[in-house]
């Protein structure tokens, strides 16, 4: 994704490097066999002897025999070569596929990303109740626009803070200018539900404050914190519905309450709640399974049900008839659990955050384990340069690009290379990727993927010296499909009780056609 000069020279060091390296390693490793004119290293037989787990090197029959078996394996795998296995489309895709897994692993900090996991993950524990008065910004909006809208969110700051009431001033300045305020009071906030930065300014905050603007992709928020309360977690329950209004039937309110207390009364004196259900409730999808309703957590029901239903605390306990907006429910406890575990979320939650605003904080452990392995360095000045055009235009506008192709400091020096802000700007208008509006914001993060891009494609480039054991699981990687496929062809598809003779069959003429030696002096080594 990087282009240009400074790309260049950064390529060519990374080969440069690889192949003094690579040179190095050959020099200090010996053939321990040559099959079928093909070599095999010292490094890759005992690379490989270590992970089968029942080969003894010191010993001299456990050695014999992995040489024996290691050398039918190779001559299989000569077998397949000479087929043109190794040359299918099949195959080449599933060994990039291989090649493209293994490398994530190594171009990743696992530790770091369960971190950032669990970092949010442990704000589960907490349910928070807020209010917020939302002044939006345009969709691009460039410095100087901030300064109108961020004035208008600090009157309105200031009016609470001198002790107006936060929903009144939130709900008159939405009425006023509803499509550029809104207002709004969240019951049950928990996070991974909304934008990262509006998440964290609420979880930093402290009960009964009030904070000054805080920017999001969508505008400035004013928001209040009226509660933490730890979270009750999840609650598995039953409920029948008698509406106000069904079909052509319409009930007043004390009628429906009348017929709600009776079904109570049925289901108190031991009527199966279930059957109740079925006969009485007009939600016709949980009542087909006896008024059961999924598991939910806070914030997921209206109001009144919801408190109804955590109030429940005994398996089987059912509550009084409950009115929300839909008319009386029954509610019937089945099971309730905490929060979800840690390894429940892990895998959904970090898929999440691997895309999106939230990588910066998933990959940083990353980002800054690279930035200091290959010699970042960060100069301000030159980024200021940058931000400074922010003021009248957009990253991507065609006129800042116009004006920063030109410019010529250094931003950054990373892997014994310099990149000119000119470099920045011409990526910006190549990658412009980021979930922010706001242009300093924009551009901060097309910044960080930069970065990211440059170590990224020097790791890359350096796997196989940086990583010695990288070579060998490609290696057996790509023989082992090659083994499986020819295997597949000769032994395995024919009759189980014939494989034992056309197995003996196929590696006599094996050793018979394809030339193979060992050097035997080498082996005795390893003994040592």
């Amino acid at each position: 994704m990087i282009n240009g000069f400074s790309m260049k020279k950064l390529l060519v060091l990374s080969l440069v490097f690889a192949c003094l390296t690579t040179e190095a390693r050959n020099a200090a490793d010996s053939v321990v066999m040559t099959v079928a004119g093909k070599p095999v290293l010292i490094d890759e037989f005992v690379f490989m002897a270590k992970k089968n787990g029942e080969v003894n090197l010191s010993d001299r029959k456990s050695l014999e025999n992995y040489v024996e078996l290691y050398k039918n394996f190779k001559l299989k795998v000569a077998d397949a070569e000479a087929a043109g296995l190794d040359k299918t489309k099949d195959f080449t895709d599933e060994l990039e596929g291989y090649r493209a897994q293994l490398t994530s692993g190594y171009l990743s900090d696992k530790d770091g990303e369960e971190a950032a996991v669990r970092a949010e993950y442990d704000r589960l524990g907490e349910v928070l109740e807020l209010s917020h008065i939302l002044f939006r910004l345009p969709e691009k909006t460039v410095s100087k626009d901030t300064v109108a809208v961020y004035e208008k969110a600090l009157k309105a700051y200031e009016r609470i803070k001198n002790g107006e009431d936060m929903a009144m001033v939130g709900q008159e300045l939405a009425k006023q200018d509803s499509g550029q305020i809104g207002y709004e009071y969240v019951r049950s906030f928990q996070p991974m539900q909304t934008i990262k930065a509006f998440e964290n300014a609420a979880y930093s905050m402290k009960l009964g404050e009030l904070s000054m603007p805080v920017r999001t992709t969508l505008g400035f928020h004013i928001i209040k914190l009226h509660k933490r309360i730890p979270n009750p977690g999840m609650r598995h329950v039953a409920h029948i519905l008698i509406p106000f209004k069904q079909d052509t039937i319409v009930r007043s309110e004390s009628e429906t309450l009348t017929l709600a207390e009776e079904i109570y009364e049925k289901a108190q004196s031991g009527a199966d709640f279930g059957e109740l259900a079925q006969k009485y409730s007009s939600d016709g999808a949980s009542a087909k399974k006896g008024g059961e309703l999924p598991w939910v957590g806070v914030g997921e029901m209206v109001a009144p049900f919801e408190q109804a239903a955590f109030a429940l605390t005994t398996p089987g306990e059912i509550s009084k008839p409950v009115k929300t907006r839909f008319g009386y429910h029954i509610i019937k406890l089945i099971e309730k659990k905490g929060i979800p575990s840690f390894e429940e979320k892990k895998k959904s939650w970090a898929r999440t955050m691997a895309q999106g605003e939230r990588n910066f904080e998933y990959y940083k452990a990353f980002d800054e384990r690279m930035k200091k392995e290959y010699g970042y360095v960060f100069y301000p000045e030159a980024y200021a340069e940058l931000v400074a055009l922010c003021n009248d235009h957009f990253p991507t506008d065609k006129e800042f690009y116009e004006k920063a192709k030109d410019m010529s400091k250094t931003l950054i020096h990373l892997a014994d290379t310099d990149f000119p802000q000119s470099e920045f700007a011409y990526y910006i208008q190549r990658c412009p990727f980021s979930t922010k509006t706001y242009a300093g914001d924009f551009m901060q993060e097309v910044f960080d993927l930069f970065v990211r891009d440059i170590v990224t494609t020097a790791e890359r480039k350096s796997l196989e010296t940086k990583h010695l054991e990288f070579p060998h699981l490609m290696q057996e990687y790509r023989d082992g499909i090659l083994l499986f496929n020819v295997s597949n062809q000769k032994v395995w598809s024919k009759p189980a009780a014939e494989q034992p003779k056309l197995e003996e069959e196929w590696l006599k003429q094996l050793n018979q056609e394809y030339p193979v030696t060992i050097n035997w002096k080498l082996l005795k080594k390893l003994k040592k």
